[in-house]
């Protein structure tokens, strides 16, 4: 066991990092003389007593007396940060200019910072220094998990009543949004399983970022946690949740102070600020329903529930897509010129009322075939996409199992093409997302454009090798972020190539095929890395499922029966098949976006869609087996 003392360079690093950028916030009224001066000494100071309240709950206990009492003892730390950070409220309401300070420079990343401090100091033997953030780990609330067995019926009405919950809140609007917002997510809407201008704006994107950055510093060993032991591992999922609840401020505050505008309306009763803490108290309460709706369908229904929101909006828009009466361009009535923006609807008005002229010197057939909102093209690749992922979800690799003690008793343990799932395509697809929108806040943020070297008006700037966007576009035309981003259909590199021109942005074919090769290579190689991330943490490793197959009584005919001779049979088959389904998996997605799909669903989402509505019918399948066979949840590690 190696002994841990406090980290004083991390420490140093992480103190400097945070009062520098404070201070760099508050440069231009420290530079100042005067009252501004020294209201901007006073918002500095601030933040140290604030930082040393959290690392101080972080860190110690409260004494048994208090910690006894009801409704109070567990949480009285809790209260007590609730109650500077309305103080912290209220300054910002009388004085309004201080408000982003206090809320975005103290109270959340204040939070962030003495969280940080807190692990950085640290001390103990052999562990990882995210135990300093146990005590808090201990009291976060969440989605209790059921003391005994959860029946089947009682799983799938709670799925279904989830999903009815999610459809409604895509449906809530969020109140005193202005008509003229962006939608950073308009890219990548699909896989983010929200609902642009509704309380599910931000989608699942806070819980996939926080996933991506713990799985992310536990593959890098940054984390030191075993996730084989159960003390360590419920450390990891608590410390995630806290994560998560860190990344929904994180990725609303810069939308709303930035794209997500309020409407007049708003502003004059509240002003600028408040009438954004508003919107950003509507998404925060949208994506933290979204959270523990997610926890509890994973505790009390079927599947998860991240994957259940993705299929559900992918399944919507390609329905809608595919099917809708309604022309293309909403008030303006049927034509030639606007068609039914359903494919099929599309097809047959178009061959129904178009004259042979319009057919064939019109572009008609052209338009049916590429240019309409639903083309043809993309009806096609959906099939094409839906038959493919069927056919990878049904291919598998079977051990065949007997039972040491009864003769006769044969089973197999399945190791599926696609094992490690369709959550790596999620988690790379949503990390690309977040490239997308940061590198926007950074080129058209009024605030963010402002930073050294990143933003587009600092000193230093190289904002251009990071990403470039017309004004008003939220997709970017230049830069890191364009070579990354997601390519949405032939429209974006199949047709230039066809014509041997450039695209609408200027870009030569050599461009645009780069462009192709760096998303194909990205989805490809970090969905292969987020495949090994993610069957270490869920337990889907060699060493688990030997010890799975050993709790059952069963052994893999002419081996001894050992969970040590089992792990390193199935340390051929796990690992190799984990790489290559992650691949697999990632170069299928890039291959689906590359052809594109109806209804915008975009071809990741379209995959992910089929690939989820085939494993929650197969989960489905295995909770009724295990209901009519109860010794089978013994074997899947059921309650």
């Amino acid at each position: 066991m190696v002994n841990r003392g406090p980290n004083w360079f991390g420490i140093t690093a992480m103190c400097a990092i945070y009062w520098g950028a404070l201070y760099y916030w508050l440069r231009d009224e420290l530079s100042s003389n005067g009252d501004d001066q020294s209201r901007a000494l006073i918002l500095l100071a601030t933040s140290i007593p604030y930082v040393a309240f959290v690392m101080w709950g972080t860190m110690t206990d409260l004494p048994d007396a208090v910690r006894e009492v009801p409704f109070v003892g567990k949480y009285a730390k809790a209260y007590s940060w609730f109650a500077i950070v309305i103080a912290l409220a209220y300054w910002g309401w009388v004085d309004k200019a201080a408000f982003g300070f206090l809320m975005v420079g103290v109270a959340l990343f204040g939070l962030g910072t003495g969280l940080a401090l807190s692990c950085l100091l640290y001390s103990g033997e052999g562990k990882s220094r995210l135990y300093g953030l146990k005590r808090l780990v201990d009291v976060y609330p969440s989605i209790s998990k059921p003391e005994g067995h959860v029946r089947f019926n009682q799983k799938l009405w709670t799925t279904t009543l989830v999903l009815i919950i999610y459809f409604m809140m895509t449906n809530v609007m969020i109140y005193g949004l202005s008509d003229t917002t962006l939608d950073v997510f308009s890219s990548f809407r699909a896989i983010m399983a929200g609902a642009s201008g509704s309380i599910m704006h931000l989608g699942i994107g806070p819980i996939v970022t926080g996933s991506i950055i713990m799985q992310l510093f536990s593959g890098a060993k940054i984390i030191q946690l075993d996730l084989q032991d159960s003390a360590d591992k419920q450390l990891y999922q608590g410390v995630q949740k806290i994560l998560v609840l860190i990344m929904i401020p994180i990725e609303s505050i810069p939308q709303v102070y930035g794209f997500l505008d309020p409407s007049p309306s708003l502003i004059l009763e509240y002003g600028e600020g408040w009438a954004g803490a508003v919107i950003v108290f509507q998404l925060f309460l949208g994506s933290l329903l979204v959270f523990l709706l997610d926890e509890l369908v994973s505790k009390w229904g079927i599947g998860s529930g991240i994957s259940l929101f993705i299929a559900a909006g992918v399944a919507q828009s390609t329905f809608v897509g595919t099917l809708s009466p309604l022309p293309t361009v909403e008030g303006a009535p049927l034509s030639f010129d606007n068609p039914p923006s359903g494919t099929l609807p599309m097809i047959f008005y178009t061959l129904r009322t178009a004259s042979n002229q319009q057919l064939v010197s019109q572009n008609g057939f052209e338009m049916m075939l590429l240019e309409h909102a639903n083309p043809i093209v993309a009806l096609i690749s959906s099939i094409i996409v839906f038959l493919v992922v069927a056919y990878a979800e049904s291919s598998k690799l079977e051990l065949p199992l007997t039972h040491g003690k009864v003769r006769g008793h044969r089973g197999q343990y399945p190791i599926r093409l696609v094992y490690a799932s369709n959550i790596p395509v999620i988690l790379m697809a949503a990390l690309l997302a977040n490239i997308n929108m940061f590198t926007l806040l950074f080129h058209s943020h009024p605030t963010l454009s402002t930073v050294p070297v990143v933003g587009s008006n600092g000193i230093w700037s190289r904002s251009e090798w990071f990403g470039s966007y017309y004004e008003g576009a939220t997709t970017p035309h230049d830069g890191f972020a364009w070579y990354s981003s997601m390519v949405n259909g032939v429209g974006d590199w199949l047709i230039p190539l066809l014509n041997q021109s450039g695209d609408a942005h200027g870009h030569s074919l050599g461009q645009i095929m780069t462009h192709v090769f760096v998303y194909v290579f990205f989805m490809t190689a970090g969905s292969t890395v987020f495949a090994k991330f993610w069957i270490e943490t869920t337990n889907m490793g060699a060493k688990d499922v030997a010890k799975q197959i050993e709790r059952t009584g069963m052994q893999i005919p002419g081996f001894r029966k050992n969970p040590v001779v089992l792990e390193r049979i199935l340390e051929r088959y796990i690992p190799p098949v984990t790489l290559f389904s992650g691949a697999f998996v990632g170069l299928l997605a890039a291959g689906a976006d590359l052809l594109g799909t109806v209804g915008n669903a975009t071809g990741t989402g379209l995959l992910l869609a089929v690939g989820i509505i085939l494993r929650t019918y197969e989960q489905i399948q295995k909770e009724q087996a295990m209901e009519m066979h109860p010794m089978l949840r013994q074997f899947f590690g059921a309650e």
